[in-house]
């Protein structure tokens, strides 16, 4: 599909907009001075967990035991990052680290 200039002004006008306001609502819906509500406040605390574990069952949910590599790469990197992340308490550290063990495999060892 091919926009002409004034539709790819609008486009990407409408894009900064959605970002500006995604960003300001925040501040407008919690002032500094008004107290935080408890459910915000609970989302807050629970939300980060749960997109993690989210992330974790999408990225392991094509695993194959009986394929040809029997999940081996992704095993051996899953346990290094647990075992950095216990070690270190670093999470982007244990995740880069992870994740590069695993392309590395899925790429070079695992072909």
């Amino acid at each position: 599909m091919k926009l002409s200039t004034d539709q790819l002004f609008i486009f990407f006008g409408i894009i900064a907009l959605v970002t500006l306001l995604t960003r300001l609502l925040p501040f407008l819906l919690f002032p500094e001075k008004k107290e935080i509500p408890k459910y915000i406040k609970y989302l807050a605390d629970v939300l980060p967990y749960t997109i993690i574990g989210m992330l974790v069952v999408y990225c392991l949910k094509n695993i194959s035991f009986t394929g040809s590599t029997h999940a081996i790469p992704e095993i051996i990197s899953i346990s290094v990052i647990v075992v950095l992340h216990l070690w270190k308490k670093n999470t982007l550290l244990s995740i880069g680290v992870g994740s590069l063990l695993y392309m590395f495999f899925v790429q070079y060892i695992f072909v």
